[in-house]
Order: structure tokens, then sequence, then C-alpha cells
């Protein structure tokens, strides 16, 4: 089936977040979080190496969007479910849709780190993609250093299926990095 045709949920619940897809006008959300954790991310991620403008998130997440339609990645917002207040993101990307397999990336603002949303999250992720994506892999990685990342599928029960040492550059480009490659099949 071409993946275009295949009904995908916009919307997740867990018991304490909601995921959804991003839509036009969560740019100013979600770059006030990326500003207010820059220390935690920059180390990690290459969007926050040099800070984007609200403008210029805005546009990601419209790309985000379009992106999600066209079943090239499905990226979800996390937001509280009592109070509406954004927490993350996750989402699927590197997506094979004839195998299917998927790999989850994640991200959280610093302010809701250690609560255990981001687990909470990514295990209701694993559970769609293995029930309603049928999806044969799982994949997680992560730089070997990144202890907080590499907790999450670590507490959802992953397999650590190896380390790829000197696999990488650092997100600075000063050092190689390993990767660990965490999957559920």
């Amino acid at each position: 089936m071409d993946p275009l045709l295949m009904e995908v949920d916009t919307q997740l619940e867990t018991e304490r977040l909601l995921l959804r897809m991003p839509r036009p006008g969560d740019g100013k959300v979600v770059n006030k979080a990326i500003k207010s954790s820059v220390a935690e991310l920059k180390p990690w991620l290459g969007f926050v190496q040099e800070l984007p403008t609200v403008e210029e998130t805005e546009l990601n997440t419209r790309e985000a969007h379009i992106n999600f339609l066209k079943r090239e990645s499905l990226r979800y917002l996390i937001f509280l479910k009592e109070t509406n207040e954004f927490v993350g993101s996750t989402g699927f990307h590197n997506i094979h849709w004839s195998i299917p397999k998927v790999e989850i990336g994640y991200w959280i603002d610093t302010s809701y780190s250690g609560y255990g949303y981001m687990t909470e999250a990514v295990g209701k992720l694993t559970d769609f993609a293995l029930d309603q994506l049928r999806c044969r892999r799982i994949e997680i990685r992560c730089d070997r250093e990144n202890d907080r990342s590499r907790a999450v599928p670590e507490r959802l029960g992953f397999s650590l299926e190896g380390i790829l040492r000197n696999e990488d550059l650092s997100i600075d480009g000063s050092k190689v990095t390993d990767t660990c490659v965490y999957a559920k099949v």
C-alpha cells in the first residue's frame, strides 16, 4: 500500500500526555523550549548549534506537518494533558515502509526532565509502531555518552544491539563518537 493512503493517527494520548502532529502556529512554543534548554540540547542536536529564530522554528514545524501528511516522517509534539504545556518532541524518522521499520528520535524541554515524560511518550510511540503501523523493527540511536537519552530505550526494554565505534562526528565536529543502536523487534 502506498504510505499516502495509510491512516495514521495525528494524535495519541497517554495517562499524562497528548502527542499530536505539528500544526501551523506551533513554532513559538517549540522555539521557547529550545531556547530554555539550549545548554542541555546543544551537545547532542545539530539544530541547536545556532539558536533558531521563532520564524525558523515555525518553518520547521510547518515542514514537519507537511512531511507527516506525506508520511516521510511522523513528528509528534508532546503536551501535558491537564495544562497543555509543551514538553518536547518525538517521532518517527528514517521510515522504511516496505519492511516496515522506523527510528524514534526525541528531545525534551529541560524544565520537564526527570518526570518520566519522555519514557512515557516514546513508550506510546513504540506501542503505536508495533500495533498500528505493524513495524517489524523500531530503532533508537544515540551517542554513547548521552546517558539521559540512552536511559529511555533501556527503561522501555529495547535491546542494545551494538555500539558503532568511531561512527560519527560530535555535533561540534571536534571528535569522533560512538553510536548506540537500540532496537525492538
